[in-house]
């Protein structure tokens, strides 16, 4: 079975989340401060790439948005 995560970018799982949840429902499910004070793509990518731990988080709820 196919890793529904390859050849996806960190940006392209952040669009498609904030597209299915929106930011607001996105900071309640990941509680983080990219999330939910004055969120931005931009801000948020930058935070989850140093960030291993909230990166799984997303990637995670990026899996489970799939089902």
């Amino acid at each position: 079975m196919k890793d529904p995560l390859e050849g996806k970018t960190l940006q392209m799982i952040l669009f498609h989340l904030v597209d299915y949840y929106g930011w607001d429902q996105l900071g309640l499910r990941i509680r983080i401060k990219c999330f939910t004070h004055n969120p931005s793509i931009k801000s948020s990518l930058t935070f989850l790439r140093k960030t291993p731990w909230a990166r799984k988080k997303v990637e995670e709820l990026y899996l489970e948005s799939l089902n």
